[in-house]
């Protein structure tokens, strides 16, 4: 069958076509994305502005419509930590409802970190024993641990690298103190939840999802995104040490020539190193591999798994 995944997140409204069958690898048929940084659209109350919900109405109309003209038999709508934190967040649902058809489920923090972590166990399978997955989003991070398809422990902290960005970094560059400052914030923030974890055990294999982790493991030397989903890519603690002080002096328009960074995320990618270094010392990580499949995959999984 052949199935959409529409993915709202805090930077991008993202829809995957796939075709798949339960027990069968997902094909990817059709990807469809638009940056809309619907954490940016946020009022002083942490409302999603006027702008902000006719932008968004618009853009997840396009896509429904993409999915149909793409012989979706069915389509799996989503929304994470952005219309999730968003204090009109009900109003904003009804809305797009009304206006698309599209009804959005919205995500926990949790089930987000479940979700990714099940693509994950899936990509490696069961010789890849205990799993350590981490995942930055543009407004969270998500931290999941376990032997199964279902972590033993998983946690979502509010230390995305758009989130972040917006509060802490307001200068390009940075000021070196609004970053040591946010160096800060990350790390004790990360420290509080070491503890839930380190009483499972070593992990046999660390593992990192999302955009964020690949940009930083392509300017540290992994192979490009054309060269395949099964090149193994790994991104190592002391490169990202060396990588940090050094992002913090570019400007985004730097950051922007470096390989692999997109234009819309080399602002984050400051913010996403030091969430990324943070937490790779305090879980006593060296080194971690790089997954290709991450929350889409996990939903596009636990759906297959539900067929009749």
């Amino acid at each position: 069958m052949r199935l959409g995944v529409l993915d709202v997140g805090s930077n991008t409204i993202h829809l995957l076509v796939v075709d798949a069958h339960p027990g069968a690898r997902p094909l990817p048929a059709h990807s469809h994305k638009v940056q809309l940084r619907l954490a940016q659209l946020l009022d002083e109350h942490g409302a999603v502005s006027p702008e902000g919900v006719e932008r968004l109405v618009s853009v997840i109309g396009t896509a429904a419509q993409a999915a149909e003209d793409k012989g979706c038999e069915d389509v799996l709508p989503f929304a994470t930590s952005a219309v999730r934190e968003a204090t009109n967040a009900d109003e904003v649902l009804a809305r797009v409802k009304a206006e698309t058809g599209v009804d959005l489920t919205v995500l926990s923090g949790e089930d987000e970190a479940r979700l990714t972590f099940l693509a994950v166990r899936r990509w490696f399978g069961w010789s890849a024993g205990k799993l350590l997955v981490l995942d930055i989003g543009g407004g969270s991070l998500e931290i999941a641990y376990g032997m199964d398809e279902e972590p033993d422990a998983a946690v979502s902290l509010p230390l995305g690298a758009g989130r972040l960005t917006s509060a802490w970094l307001p200068g390009d560059p940075p000021d070196p103190a609004d970053v040591k400052a946010l160096r800060r914030h990350v790390r004790a923030r990360i420290a509080r939840t070491v503890g839930e974890f380190s009483r499972l055990g070593v992990p046999d294999h660390v593992v990192a999802t999302s955009k964020t982790f690949k940009q930083l493991a392509r300017i540290a030397g992994a192979a490009r995104e054309a060269d395949g989903q099964y090149v193994q890519r790994e991104l190592t603690r002391k490169s990202l040490e060396e990588w940090v002080p050094r992002l913090a002096a570019m400007t985004t328009i730097e950051r922007c020539a470096l390989p692999g960074v997109s234009e819309g995320r080399a602002s984050q990618l400051l913010a996403g190193a030091l969430v990324a270094e943070a937490t790779m010392d305090l879980f006593g990580v060296e080194a971690l591999e790089i997954c290709p499949w991450a929350l889409r995959e996990g939903i596009i999984l636990r759906r297959l798994d539900h067929l009749p």
